[in-house]
């Protein structure tokens, strides 16, 4: 990820690649960013919903609460926004985060003043004793790394003994709820995030979810204002968190795929390092190449220089799984 000034850079830039390689947007295959190709079927919205300012007693908080099994809940405009919120809560500190991660966590930290130290995921279930924050992605992106629900309420134990927060962001977790989090709030000290962007395809939503105790939530909403969450972006998320048998359905098929995609990989040579249900991620030395190599061919993934990596989505129909091991093939010859 490159850094801009004050803001990072990140994947999803289709509209940039398009016009450095040539060629037109809508020929190219999108592999960048992570999002089910196969997102929640979004219905006609009503409307009205677009002449009325947002009511924060619909039925949103409600679909939320039963979705994710928790009674603490605040709706935010993508989890983005809590990224950058939460860091202003708490006074300087040190705070630990994953090595390779979502590197927003880490920036957003720094700009309010803490001190951020980056950890092998596996290093931040045993944090120093000068560490009062930990912020875990789970599973993480872009390795895929997976905590166990066991070892995470034990970390958040110690944290919270001395006063900490364990912040988790379970950006990719709704293909793996078992794992989840969620159920556990509101505990003192824990923090989960979660987001409709990545699992339900819904990410030009913007909605997220901060899980957390009351005085959090309370903050945060004062932090947010009035209407953070547009009218229909409301209705769309309320029922897609309320439709069970699609989820379901979506788990299993992102399950499918990704198993798919990890033998697509393996056959050309490109044994993935790790992944979860909506990517999967390769290390090698010339990943700079290949991701150029299939740009290209109009095939845009996510390039990570450390360590030297790249990133696969998911293909969205039989027609790109081909394209992509077409190209593959062509790449690695």
């Amino acid at each position: 990820m490159l850094e801009c000034g004050t803001m990072l850079v990140h994947g999803g830039r289709l509209r940039a690649a398009a016009r450095r390689y040539g060629i037109p947007e809508a020929e190219w295959l999108d592999l960048s960013t992570g999002i089910n190709p196969q997102g929640w079927p979004v219905p006609a919205t009503p409307p009205q919903m677009w002449r009325c300012l947002p009511q924060d007693d619909d039925d949103l908080h409600a679909a939320a609460q039963a979705c994710y099994g928790t009674s603490s809940v605040l709706a935010v405009a993508g989890s983005q926004v809590a990224i950058q919120s939460l860091p202003r809560l708490r006074e300087p500190g040190v705070v630990a985060v994953a090595a390779p991660a979502y590197a927003e966590h880490a920036h957003a930290w720094q700009q309010h003043g803490h001190k951020v130290i980056s950890l092998p995921s596996e290093a931040l279930l045993e944090p120093g004793d000068e560490v009062r924050m930990v912020i875990v992605i789970n599973p993480n992106n872009p390795s895929g790394h997976l905590f166990t629900r066991e070892a995470l309420l034990a970390l958040h134990a110690k944290l919270a003994a001395r006063g900490g927060w364990l912040v988790v962001d379970e950006a990719f977790m709704d293909a793996t709820p078992e794992q989840s989090l969620a159920s556990a709030c509101p505990l003192p000290g824990l923090i989960v995030l979660r987001s409709l962007g990545k699992f339900f395809g819904l990410a030009g939503a913007r909605v997220g979810f901060v899980l957390a105790e009351a005085q959090v939530l309370h903050a945060l909403a004062v932090m947010q204002g009035p209407w953070p969450i547009a009218a229909p972006a409301r209705f769309v998320a309320t029922t897609a968190l309320r439709d069970v048998a699609w989820q379901l359905h979506a788990r299993q098929a992102l399950a499918d795929a990704a198993v798919r995609l990890a033998q697509v990989l393996t056959q050309q040579g490109l044994l993935p390092a790790g992944g979860c249900a909506l990517f999967q991620w390769v290390r090698m030395d010339d990943a700079a190449r290949l991701h150029e190599q299939l740009a290209q061919h109009g095939i845009l993934t996510r390039l990570f220089e450390q360590p030297a990596s790249v990133r696969f989505g998911l293909p969205a129909d039989e027609a790109q799984w081909q394209r992509l091991s077409r190209t593959l093939a062509e790449a690695q010859r």
